[in-house]
């Protein structure tokens, strides 16, 4: 179920620009899960890391513009 959320997520930011804008002005992937949630989305850091396949180190990127999802 969580692999759902974070798709479902995703895919909202890609056609919501105020949902986007407020996950990119997230500091840290930790802060970026707790904004999230706020935004109900269900699904913790670790679970995001294993959705996406992505360690924090190789995250060079917009959280919103991660290909993939």
């Amino acid at each position: 179920m969580s692999q759902q959320e974070v798709i479902r997520l995703f895919r909202a930011a890609q056609t919501d620009p105020n949902l986007r804008e407020t996950l990119n002005s997230a500091p840290d992937l930790e802060i970026f899960v707790q904004m999230a949630q706020a935004h109900g989305y269900n699904f913790t850091f670790e679970e995001w890391q294993k959705a996406t396949g992505l360690a924090v180190e190789e995250l060079d990127c917009q959280l919103s513009e991660i290909q993939g999802i």
